[in-house]
């Protein structure tokens, strides 16, 4: 298996406290920090690294830093983005319920970098034994000296404080997520101002995801340089994967970039292949707001190369035969799953997520839906495909945030290499009325029908 660094230490019996923790060599990137380096130097360390944000987007962390607003003279703050709500993605909730003192340690060095004197964790709603775990953290890192005023006797002071959310995976947005931190309704805001100009309480701020900032101490300990090295081209380092669906050893994944699909996903160090052993028929690489991808395109590109655990190979040939990396959401479908069934439970997401201020996203993914259940239950008709397919185009880049995007893009993968799927499901209502039709009938039995 490939080199640890957010999952080193995760097995070290009693990891979670702070004794433990720093007799492993915890905090140790904020001594380097504070007594050797100025925030500048941090921050190059960071952009060295190649460190991209590992919440969804991809973009790079280092840079994201530089744009911070030093020049206002008003407060800088982090935000720590832990209201991780894609479906198929639980990665961040392992790190901060096995060992929370990272992410902690992560907050302090980056804040260090920032000018960050007050700083937050905003943690979704349903993770309220995670949020038990963070407080009880940051008092242990309080009443250690690594939180409050003078850290280490510098003149570095920092405040950070654990925010719950109220189950909104709009708030999962930078913007919305401000908005409902200041105690407003989480809806996203209009672009710009960016956050690094005018973000909390109109302060210059940076929004990070749990495993990004957690990456920070072993940037800052070892290099950038040293990060660099890990992976392949503009994918450097390591990268959690949450892996669910049918396969035989589902569960958290730290692995190199560069890995190739086929390896991740059939040797015995990772998901040891498909369970039952039963054929592999699509995969969600990253999270249910990816376009998902058909069998012939999972471990091989269009053009015939390996398929790579890459931001850039995961996307080779656009949407039209790639999807992303994303936040890590691995899904992975046998033939038994139902395409149709699956695309209409995510659509039933994004209507049900919508905050709806754009009208394009409150009203397209509401018929998303509607046509989507109509097609599944055995009321659909021909031409809905073409509808489906019309309701995404005019969401897709007509809304203030990308949850419109989240939500038409895997319907619009679904019905570019599942379209037979959706015509039997329309020719044949009386064969899909038992919710499990493929179970006993995969659609590779009946294709010929359609």
């Amino acid at each position: 298996m490939g080199r640890k660094i957010l999952l080193d230490k995760i097995n070290i019996p009693g990891i979670k406290t702070y004794e433990v923790y720093r007799a492993n060599g915890g905090y140790a990137s904020v001594e380097k920090a504070l007594k050797t380096l100025t925030p500048d130097e941090v921050t190059e360390e960071v952009k060295t690294s190649g460190l991209r944000g590992r919440g969804g987007a991809g973009f790079p962390m280092g840079l994201k830093w530089s744009f911070i607003d030093k020049k206002s003279g008003k407060p800088r703050h982090l935000v720590c983005n832990a209201d991780e709500s894609e479906p198929g993605t639980f990665k961040d909730r392992f790190l901060m319920e096995y060992i929370p003192h990272l992410l902690i340690e992560g907050m302090i060095t980056s804040s260090y970098a920032l000018g960050a004197n007050l700083s937050y964790i905003y943690i979704r709603g349903e993770y309220m034994w995670v949020y038990k775990i963070l407080e009880k953290a940051i008092k242990e890192a309080y009443a250690a000296g690594w939180l409050g005023k003078n850290i280490l006797g510098t003149d570095f002071s920092l405040d950070l404080h654990v925010h719950c959310g109220a189950g909104a995976y709009i708030c999962g947005e930078e913007t919305a997520l401000i908005e409902s931190l200041e105690g407003k309704r989480g809806n996203p805001r209009i672009k710009p101002p960016f956050p690094a100009v005018s973000g909390l309480w109109a302060n210059p701020t940076v929004v990070n995801n749990v495993e990004s900032i957690s990456a920070v101490p072993w940037i800052v300990m070892n290099s950038g340089e040293e990060y660099a090295k890990i992976g392949i081209g503009r994918s450097t380092g390591t990268k959690l994967i949450s892996a669910s669906g049918h396969i035989k050893n589902p569960g958290v994944y730290e692995i190199e970039l560069g890995l190739s699909v086929e390896e991740f996903m059939n040797s015995d160090e990772y998901l040891g292949g498909m369970m039952n052993e039963r054929p592999l028929k699509a995969l969600v690489p990253g999270g249910s707001s990816v376009p998902i991808l058909p069998a012939n395109l999972i471990y091989k590109t269009a053009a015939g190369e390996d398929r790579l655990m890459t931001y850039e190979s995961l996307s080779d040939g656009g949407f039209a035969t790639g999807s992303m990396l994303g936040s890590g959401g691995f899904i992975v479908y046998n033939d038994t799953a139902c395409i149709v069934r699956n695309t209409w439970n995510f659509s039933r997401f994004y209507h049900h997520e919508s905050c709806g201020q754009c009208t394009p996203c409150r009203e397209g993914t509401g018929w998303l839906e509607k046509v989507l259940h109509r097609i599944e239950h055995g009321h659909g008709r021909m031409e809905d495909i073409d509808l489906l397919w019309d309701i995404q185009s005019k969401i897709e880049g007509n809304t203030i945030c990308p949850l419109g995007d989240a939500a038409s893009w895997p319907v619009a993968a679904a019905i570019r290499h599942f379209r037979e799927e959706f015509e039997y499901h329309i020719r044949f209502p009386e064969r899909i009325k038992n919710r499990d039709h493929f179970v006993n009938e995969p659609f590779e039995k009946v294709r010929n029908l359609v």
